[in-house]
């Protein structure tokens, strides 16, 4: 089945090269470039319509308020566009304590500066992105698109990490705001420890009114049933009005023994500054988490063998949009954009017709008792990418 969207993606990748944008970091430069005028009233402008309580998850955006890249890009800039490198430092601790509070600070790291007015293109089905940075080898496909779910494997030169994620993200609009709850579970396995991490994501949130703005919040739970450890992350939200006041980046939280419920250390800052932990006996504060360090002056990827680089991937299948969008060339942008969902529903109708079922190639996806969605990857290791991180 997924040949028939590769084939479909084909033409596509005749005339649109790869395009590689600027990854979210503190910084936003690339939102600076995009930001058109009267962006508050052209985003109000768009929930004219949609009644309160509507799932957004297929809400169709305009190209003008689109980041030039795919949901599935950000989620892998999370993992592979980093500064200090937080996730080998995981597999570095000397016991169990110190290894935790490296995968909380990690995890704090994939947090990045959301942009009030854009979003990322919507994955088509079957779209994949794999990209290299150093040792690591990250590979996502988009597994489902109604519910969109995406899925993440990654894995080290040395065998000592190994990353899954599946994520399904499902924004609803409620009048004033728009929150996108983002379920599924991240999982981070220290392979020489026999150590599985489930980690689960914060919400975002964005304003419309009475004072426009975006931000993280919510709780995020880090458990680890091999050391009996736990971790709660609170994202706070900001309590602003008319946009003065207010502390929207501040996250507190703990770590603590799943068995006792003693407190080993408390965790508090701002996940764009400086997260600190203090050890609940000695008193000692320690820098956690320096976002300076981790996502400041990140480096764009490009390509190492274009040859190597599948018609799935996400910079080649929305490449022309987004080289559309970097030109400000609406016009193109607009209809290159269409030619790609159009693409993607005639797939999806053609295989309808045949009686087909969508089987990824990458993963397999199930349900648990839940109804949550779970994601195994059919290779023990990612291979080496032909986009790279450059060093």
């Amino acid at each position: 089945m997924l040949m028939q969207v590769e084939s479909g993606s084909e033409a596509a990748a005749a005339t649109a090269a790869a395009v590689l944008t600027a990854p979210l970091s503190l910084e936003g430069g690339l939102a600076a470039e995009l930001r058109p005028a009267n962006l508050v009233q052209r985003v109000l402008s768009l929930f004219r319509n949609v009644r309160p309580g509507s799932d957004l998850s297929h809400f169709q955006l305009p190209a003008t308020f689109n980041l030039p890249k795919s949901q599935l890009q950000l989620y892998g800039e999370g993992v592979y566009c980093v500064g200090k490198d937080y996730l080998r430092r995981c597999a570095k601790g000397s016991d169990s304590v110190e290894r935790f509070a490296a995968v909380v600070g990690w995890s704090i790291s994939t947090t990045r500066p959301p942009i009030f007015g854009f979003a990322p293109y919507n994955p088509v089905l079957g779209e994949t992105h794999h990209v290299s940075s150093g040792s690591l080898h990250v590979l996502l496909e988009q597994v489902s698109h109604r519910p969109p779910v995406s899925a993440l494997h990654a894995t080290d030169d040395d065998g000592e990490i190994e990353l899954v994620w599946c994520q399904n993200p499902v924004p609803k609009f409620h009048g004033t705001s728009v929150e996108a709850t983002v379920k599924g579970m991240r999982h981070v396995k220290l392979l020489k420890f026999s150590e599985n991490y489930e980690i689960d994501c914060p919400n975002l949130l964005i304003r419309l009114l009475p004072a426009p703005s975006v931000e993280w919040s919510g709780t995020v739970r880090i458990v680890c049933k091999e050391s009996e450890l736990e971790a709660e992350l609170i994202y706070y939200r900001s309590n602003a009005f008319l946009g003065l006041g207010g502390d929207p980046r501040c996250v507190k939280g703990k770590i603590f023994s799943s068995r006792s419920g003693e407190i080993i250390c408390e965790i508090d800052g701002h996940w764009d500054r400086i997260v600190s932990a203090k050890d609940a006996k000695t008193g000692k504060v320690s820098v956690l988490y320096d976002a300076e360090s981790a996502i400041a002056d990140l480096k764009t990827p490009v390509v190492r063998n274009q040859e190597g680089v599948s018609p799935s991937e996400s910079v080649v299948v929305w490449g022309e949009v987004s080289d559309a969008i970097l030109k400000k060339d609406w016009e193109r942008s607009s209809q290159a954009k269409r030619r790609v969902e159009d693409t993607a529903r005639r797939l999806d109708r053609e295989r309808n017709d045949k009686g087909e079922v969508w089987i990824p190639k990458h993963f397999s996806l199930s349900q648990d008792k839940n109804g949550s969605w779970e994601c195994s990857p059919l290779e023990t290791s990612v291979p080496p990418a032909p986009i790279i991180v450059p060093s």
